[in-house]
């Protein structure tokens, strides 16, 4: 971490702190763990393909395995007429051959027995009942279990028709998953399949969230005077667990040194990175820095930005966990998570890229004025459809309900002070 924000008067940009964090921060060792376990984490081996999926020629219909020369030319009027020589349902190891003139009934996911070149749906039969057609459909009853008899066939049955043919879907050797990969439900399904009950990854961060300041109750609890809600914590909280991390969540924590010191030592056990909300303006009572500086070394600075001029940055306990130290104000600290924490969040699972994308949008209405040599994040709803978007509630860094209905934040440069209606603006969107 850069040494120079120990001077006080020193301005930094956005980019420059963050540059700092990421700086900072190398990916979590890998583990070896149950796939299930390892969902959201990122792959850290490419995974190849260990067998043929589908193992074996499959029917991905219930219906009849056939040969195609025996259904040629049949139609509802004059239909093909094969004798039934057996039944195969799905796990069946046993099989029976199709010799011409004969058909086997076949379940979906049963294997295709030899000599049999394509699956004939029920619906395209009489199920062995031996009725005809009725309004040009057949009279489909389903025949019982292992039975036998003729069938009728009323559609001529295209050389393998409904049939999953072995390795279709992948081949042994080929990549099933590439490193860097984050683990979803299809990913998971894919390893499964391919007979993978472990891999490597490396791990989601686990993520301790704490909120300061005397004034904050929590929720549920009737506010005193000079009191509110403590909403960071839950906030900053489920951005943590939307950007992948395992997060707890500690609350509020009053202005008292050892109680602060007492609950972050308690937590440093079980984080991979700290994140609190409060204490860290210019000015402000210095609970939060007192503490700080008996656990490591944490650099207060001042950002060339709105909302969240006010940032710290270090590592603290034994270990050198990384902490990030977000302003209390419920817009600056989300605003300054997405920013500052959900990177750092990405660069300790080793996904990439760490940052939020962003585009291009038509500005709807105007932008006022924005502060010189500050660049300011308005809360603001995008429509990508119409690549259009449109500022939510205004710039105060308490208005929570506005945060709330906004889905981008629209960024306006350091040297830009408005923005006209129909302005080619840059957003960077939250969902």
């Amino acid at each position: 971490m850069s040494q120079q924000g120990a001077t006080r008067d020193r301005i930094w940009s956005v980019d420059e702190h963050i540059e700092d964090i990421l700086g900072a921060l190398t990916p979590l060792e890998p583990l070896e763990l149950n796939i299930l376990d390892a969902q959201g984490c990122v792959l850290v081996d490419d995974v190849p393909v260990s067998t043929p999926l589908p193992p074996f020629d499959n029917s991905s219909m219930d219906g009849y395995a056939v040969r195609t020369a025996d259904t040629e030319g049949a139609s509802w009027q004059f239909p093909a007429v094969l004798e039934v020589v057996g039944d195969i349902a799905a796990g069946t190891a046993e099989t029976v051959r199709v010799a011409p003139g004969q058909c086997v009934r076949i379940m979906t996911g049963a294997p295709v027995p030899p000599g049999a070149e394509a699956v004939a749906p029920v619906e395209w039969t009489d199920g062995g009942t031996g009725s005809g057609p009725v309004n040009g459909m057949p009279a489909y009853r389903a025949a019982p279990e292992g039975a036998a008899g003729e069938l009728r066939i009323f559609r001529q049955v295209p050389q393998g028709a409904h049939i999953r043919r072995r390795g279709s879907d992948a081949s042994p050797g080929e990549p099933a998953l590439a490193a860097g990969t984050v683990l979803g439900p299809p990913q998971i399904a894919l390893l499964a399949a391919i007979g993978r009950s472990t891999v490597r990854v490396r791990p989601r961060p686990r993520v301790v969230v704490i909120s300061t300041g005397s004034e904050l109750v929590q929720p549920g609890q009737t506010p005193g005077p000079g009191q509110i809600n403590d909403s960071n914590s839950f906030a900053l909280t489920a951005a943590a667990r939307d950007a992948g991390a395992v997060a707890f969540r500690v609350g509020a924590v009053p202005d008292d040194p050892d109680t602060l010191l007492d609950t972050i030592s308690d937590q440093l056990v079980r984080a991979d990175l700290i994140v609190t909300s409060g204490g860290v303006s210019v000015g402000a009572y210095d609970v939060v820095k007192e503490v700080f500086a008996e656990l490591g070394t944490v650099d207060f600075r001042r950002l060339a930005m709105q909302p969240g001029k006010p940032q710290g940055f270090g590592r603290i306990g034994p270990d050198g966990t990384p902490l990030c130290a977000l302003p209390g104000n419920p817009v600056s600290a989300y605003v300054s998570f997405e920013l500052f924490v959900r990177p750092a969040i990405r660069a300790l699972m080793g996904v990439s890229p760490v940052r939020r994308p962003v585009v291009t949008a038509r500005l709807a209405g105007e932008v006022a004025s924005s502060p010189e040599g500050k660049r300011q994040f308005l809360r603001a709803r995008y429509r990508p459809e119409q690549a259009e978007v449109t500022l939510v509630g205004g710039a105060g860094s308490h208005l929570v309900a506005a945060l709330a209905r906004a889905n981008a934040l629209l960024v306006v440069p350091e040297k830009t002070t408005s923005l006209d209606a129909g302005a080619e603006v840059q957003v960077i969107p939250l969902d």
